[in-house]
């Protein structure tokens, strides 16, 4: 078989992940919404969704102008392809894209599901579940669409009209589509970042001044913290979550089809993981299918019905795997089909493990639960050293993946090789990414439902069926930035012997004759442990900002929300209505302050190491953040939603119930957590991609004009 006629899968994979989420939306659609005052309530929300993504966009497209610039006067000097600026601002735009669809949905899915709860459990997973199918669907199917028609225009352009053969050809396809990733990875920066600051400042002051001092139940309709609470589920967890995994999937496969050289595996090589990726697809959508439940509200059946579409999405990838890889590359290259084998047996673990460490379901979080009784300080002990220990299983396998994909690969005998068996396993991680994602962006939905049922007053059984939704939801929300993360660790990987490569191509490009003596990626040389410690320095003042920034927005909800308690007379009687676009106001204005600084530190660094240091400080930057940053990415994401889980383990008669000292704890203790598992947490794994792509593209920058290398002669 034609191996070229295989690639047709990517786009065809495409369109159909497209047109079934364009189907999704119209089933979502012809749900009722409710009763008039279910329908006000989720406008508010999709209102103050609107104008942030709004401002937000308009703050990012002014970076990507300035970007832009910047890279365009580089390509003009011949230190990037001409092509590279464009196919930046296409990543931005797509990532942008994805992440504001999936929210539009949620936004018009949540009294839907609220009003479907009023049937039954089933009815309401199956909304919410639908309507984070469509983020999932959108996401493969806008990036798979935007890096096919990309593939095919270098492919003409340096191979046709320029006549480029080979590894030249090759290197000028992936170096372009590299920017591509930049380009998504920043949008995600900042839509991770930002969303997640406006989230959590929400979520925390609403929380602290509701539940706590005025003790009025979690969305109570008098909280004037409860509409900019539920807009930021949509604008952090949805469109955020959106832009964040688009970057990982676009990221894995480009990282992958860039070694495709080296490992002298040529356009097969390139062509394979998107292959892989519209296979992938196919299987989600199948998958999708599998999802429902009986009318049962235990985690445990909820799990169960999720996982039924999640293995029967792997198994179906298998197999196409198994076809594709036989076709595609050389009989003696068939073992890389274990590498992908790999990838995804590494991501079911990572799946299991998040949900055991932070599942109500099991010992971990009851444990924490349990700990309220004791006080605050022993519940927020608990959980961190529950967040701390949970990082052993998924790391542990990512290091067997590794070491697995690499050596399965050819790895012994190739370098090179087995790196792109590396890349492919991360590719089979994410390869069933239209599902896994659907299954992390329906929690928001059900979260907004119970909100709306809460502030519609409708039966205590809807909420009791949100809950048991929201409550999966954050072990599922905890699964998927778990497979973020742990694909991130793989793809930074293979992204940094791709920078290696480009510097080695780039010094050619040059005549530079002295390029080993300032590219010394070994732990004896100075500059690289040198970096080593700047990198392993970034995660944490990159944590800090974003945690701190969340602090200072909370801090003004809060005296904000006291504000109103205090000086609107019959509030909390519920014979007044709050000032609910004060508190949404202060949480956007907080965001696009406190967003710059975090986003900007992940760019600028690896370009001022370089040219102050060098290549080999480079490296060094790039493996201290990697480690550092995927170990502090899995402790904040699992502690995070265990103590969300632990405070809603009580909230259903366990330790005391609502209202109790327990209670108040376990309150604290998800106030705490949010920040890390909705802010800093998930954002670490694009700063540990977006500081590799940015050391790729400003390569050829840093080898010409590197202080390191004058400093030598």
């Amino acid at each position: 078989m034609d191996y070229g006629k295989l690639y047709w899968f990517a786009p065809v994979g495409s369109i159909l992940a497209l047109l079934f989420a364009l189907f999704l939306v119209f089933k979502v659609r012809k749900e009722d919404e409710g009763t008039q005052r279910m329908r006000e309530i989720a406008e508010a929300v999709r209102e103050g969704a609107s104008a942030y993504l709004k401002r937000q966009y308009t703050v990012v497209a002014l970076f990507f102008l300035v970007a832009f610039g910047i890279l365009l006067v580089l390509a003009l000097n011949k230190l990037q392809p001409i092509f590279v600026p464009f196919a930046f601002i296409t990543g931005g735009f797509f990532s942008g894209l994805s992440g504001f669809i999936g929210m539009s949905v949620a936004t018009r899915a949540s009294a839907r599901t609220a009003n479907a709860a009023r049937r039954s459990l089933n009815s309401a997973l199956r909304v919410a579940f639908q309507a984070g199918a469509v983020m999932g669907m959108v996401v493969v199917g806008l990036a798979l669409l935007d890096m096919s028609i990309w593939f095919q225009i270098l492919k003409w352009f340096y191979g046709v009209k320029q006549g480029l053969a080979g590894n030249a050809l090759l290197d000028a396809i992936t170096f372009t589509m590299l920017s591509f990733g930049m380009g998504a990875s920043a949008q995600a920066l900042f839509a991770r970042v930002g969303g997640g600051i406006f989230t959590k400042a929400a979520d925390v002051g609403a929380d602290l001044v509701g539940k706590v001092e005025a003790g009025i139940p979690e969305d109570d309709p008098r909280n004037p913290a409860v509409i900019a609470d539920n807009v930021g589920d949509n604008v952090g967890d949805v469109a955020g979550m959106g832009a964040d995994l688009y970057e990982s999937y676009t990221g894995s496969i480009i990282a992958t089809m860039s070694l495709a050289a080296s490992a002298k595996l040529g356009m097969r090589g390139v062509v394979l993981p998107l292959v892989l990726a519209g296979i992938g697809v196919i299987a989600s959508i199948i998958g999708t299918f599998l999802v429902r439940t009986k009318e049962d509200a235990s985690q445990t059946t909820l799990l169960w019905a999720l996982r039924r579409g999640i293995w029967g999405s792997s198994a179906l990838v298998l197999i196409g795997a198994f076809f594709a890889i036989r076709f595609i590359l050389p009989p003696e290259d068939f073992n890389i089909f274990f590498a992908v084998i790999s990838g995804l047996i590494a991501g079911l673990i990572i799946g299991y493990s998040t949900e055991f460490f932070t599942s109500d379901s099991y010992k971990p979080t009851q444990n924490i639960s349990k700990a309220a009784l004791t006080g605050h300080a022993t519940l927020i002990l608990e959980g961190l050293s529950t967040g701390m220990l949970s990082t052993s299983v998924p790391i542990v396998a990512v290091v067997s993946a590794t070491l697995i994909s690499y050596f399965v690969s050819g790895g012994a005998h190739s370098f090179s090789l087995g790196l792109y068996g590396v890349g492919l396993a991360a590719v089979g991680m994410l390869s069933t990414l239209g599902i896994t994602l659907a299954t992390d962006a329906y929690g928001p939905v059900a979260d907004n439902a119970g909100g709306n049922a809460e502030m519609s007053h409708l039966p205590p059984e809807v909420r009791q069926r949100t809950d048991a939704l929201d409550a999966l939801g954050n072990t599922t929300a905890a699964t998927g930035k778990g497979f973020a993360i742990g694909s991130a660790a793989l793809t930074a990987l293979a992204l940094i012997a791709a920078y290696y490569n480009d510097v080695i191509r780039w010094a050619g490009s040059f005549h530079i004759q002295n390029v080993l003596d300032f590219i010394k990626p070994v732990l004896t040389d100075p500059l690289t442990m040198s970096g080593v410690f700047i990198g392993a320095m970034m995660p944490f003042v990159f944590s800090a900002l974003s945690i701190r920034a969340v602090g200072r927005a909370a801090q003004e909800i809060v005296v904000e929300v006291r504000r109103q308690f205090r000086e609107i007379e019959g509030l909390l009687e519920g014979k007044a209505k709050p000032d609910y676009a004060k508190a949404v106001y202060i949480s956007t204005k907080a965001a696009q302050r406190e967003m710059i600084l975090p986003a900007l530190l992940a760019i600028v660094v690896p370009i001022i190491v370089g040219f102050l240091m060098g290549p080999s400080a480079v490296m060094g930057l790039l493996a201290g953040a990697l480690t550092t940053g995927f170990a502090m990415a899995l402790f904040m994401a699992n502690a995070g939603g265990a103590w969300d889980n632990a405070k809603k383990f009580i909230e259903k008669g366990h330790f005391g119930g609502k209202g109790s000292d327990p209670h108040k704890a376990g309150v604290t203790g998800d106030t705490v957590g949010d920040p890390l598992k909705d802010t800093a947490g998930p954002s670490l794994n694009i700063l540990i991609k977006l500081m590799s792509m940015v050391s790729i593209v400003f390569a050829g920058f840093v080898v010409k004009f590197t202080l390191v290398r004058f400093l030598i002669k």
